[in-house]
């Protein structure tokens, strides 16, 4: 029987802290740093380019990105666990979506956005971190990956990854959220996917006796080259970005408005893809292959004890014998003549 996965926790753990600590970070820069609020005007004031050719999608993707469809996917991740016969799934799964939603509204109500004069125009609309519309098609993708089979799980999560990236840049091409809105969503989503895992590990009370199935270590890697590389453009994006800062938003020529509001995106997406792939690294461990039903440290059940029949078979004595302490199954009748 294996010990309690104790390296499993710290792991988890320090992946909720990390989480948390880089929503910190994006929170003291782009919200109340100069500095980061005129990287995020440039990048949302980019959106403008090539609006046309994508709006279809933009509309699509955030129109089905709803309350009631929050709900609704919930119920079927719920029941997908269920039929698994993983209450503990279930009820992690649903503490991922529940916690992660709840957090980011109840962040947006308290965080304040200072006026700093970069963007005037939008001062009235208040604070805009962390995206609500991100957060649901995180939360609800991520959830989605935890419960899926093993064999599916690796597919689930390159799907799962592209939707929550295609919802955080749709968010930016209409306009709604700039880059560090998404960017702390997707953040919130993964401290909160590493405490639904603590959960579900705690939970799994006889977590020793379970068979784990293999690691998705192909698409953890896939995943995890794609989003620093993403990210590494998003980086070169914002050191191009940097060096015009000093020009206003109206004078700057539409190939570095668009190099800006590319750059936002690709941080998007390449958060997006490595908070998928943490979650990947794990679920193989988090979500075993095999969990027990019966409790293998339990006294097995107990058995009628063993009849003997003294006599013939017109006149026979019967007579209970104990049933042996090492749990074998004797014949159940012994007839003496």
């Amino acid at each position: 029987m294996r010990g309690w996965p104790i390296g499993l926790a710290a792991w988890l753990l320090l992946a909720a802290v990390a989480s948390a600590a880089g929503f910190v970070e994006v929170w003291r820069f782009f919200v109340e740093g100069l500095h980061g609020q005129q990287l995020d005007y440039v990048a949302i004031s980019g959106n403008s380019i090539g609006r046309t050719r994508i709006e279809g999608v933009v509309s699509n993707t955030l129109n089905g990105i709803s309350v009631l469809s929050l709900t609704v996917a919930t119920g079927v991740i719920g029941f997908i666990a269920l039929a698994r016969r993983r209450v503990a799934l279930a009820v992690g799964a649903v503490l991922l979506i529940g916690g992660a939603n709840l957090t980011t509204q109840l962040l947006k109500a308290l965080i304040y956005r200072p006026d700093l004069g970069v963007d005037p125009d939008r001062v009235a609309a208040g604070n805009s971190l962390p995206s609500g519309h991100t957060t649901i098609a995180a939360s609800v993708a991520v959830a989605f990956v935890l419960v899926l089979p093993a064999r599916a799980r690796p597919a689930g999560a390159l799907v799962a990854a592209g939707f929550a990236a295609l919802a955080g840049v749709a968010t930016l091409s209409a306009g709604w959220h700039r880059p560090s809105d998404a960017v702390a969503a997707l953040l919130i989503v993964g401290a909160w996917a590493a405490l639904a895992g603590l959960f579900i590990v705690v939970a799994q009370r006889r977590h020793g006796s379970v068979e784990y199935g293999e690691p998705s270590t192909y698409m953890t890697i896939f995943l995890a080259v794609i989003s620093l590389g993403l990210l590494a453009g998003a980086a070169a994006a914002m050191y191009v970005t940097n060096e015009v800062l000093a020009e206003a938003v109206d004078d700057l020529s539409r190939g570095r408005l668009f190099a800006a509001y590319a750059g936002g995106a690709l941080g998007i997406a390449g958060t997006a893809g490595l908070m998928v792939a943490s979650v990947l690294a794990t679920a193989h461990r988090v979500v075993p292959q095999v969990v027990p039903d019966d409790d293998p440290s339990a006294p097995p059940p107990e058995r009628e004890p063993p009849t003997v029949r003294l006599g013939g078979d017109d006149d026979a004595t019967t007579h209970r014998l104990a049933v042996p302490p090492d749990g074998t199954d004797p014949e159940q009748t012994i007839r003496l003549n």
